[in-house]
């Protein structure tokens, strides 16, 4: 039997967690780590992460980078700035953590999917090509067979 204050508890990590979640979905190209997020809500970096994981199924860091991959499709797609401006305007550091990062969730390289994604988009309204679009988290990723041109 769950005591009243243990589900309180609960309810207000839960509470905490979307805070968290949602300061990502915002803030996703500013220097988030999870010690910043963290003391943003009164937990430990620790806590915060297994708590996180037990909710959404991913570490606060692989929600993150995968918040920023899904803004870099989308900025990617519409062609008219490089590889490196896109990974520094979704708040990646390094251009090849982010390649690395892009390559596993989206199962090519960022240069491979500016050149194929450049129209595939066109006349779809944004709500439903981000939803067709949405990268596949914790490296699901299609092996894709090499092009030999």
């Amino acid at each position: 039997m769950t005591s009243r204050p243990a589900a309180a508890q609960y309810l207000r990590d839960l509470a905490r967690l979307r805070r968290v979640r949602d300061r990502i979905d915002r803030e996703y190209a500013q220097p988030l780590d999870v010690e910043a997020l963290a003391s943003g809500v009164h937990m430990s970096a620790g806590h915060l992460s297994r708590q996180f994981r037990l909710a959404y199924g991913e570490s606060p860091y692989s929600y993150l980078m995968t918040r920023r991959i899904e803004r870099a499709m989308a900025l990617l797609r519409r062609g008219d700035i490089s590889v490196t401006e896109v990974c520094f305007e979704v708040g990646c550091a390094s251009l090849g953590t982010f390649s690395t990062r892009f390559t596993e969730l989206v199962g090519m390289s960022p240069g491979t999917y500016r050149r194929q994604q450049a129209h595939a988009t066109v006349g779809i309204p944004s709500c439903v090509a981000k939803q067709v679009t949405r990268p596949i988290r914790n490296r699901e990723a299609p092996l894709t067979e090499p092009e030999l041109d």
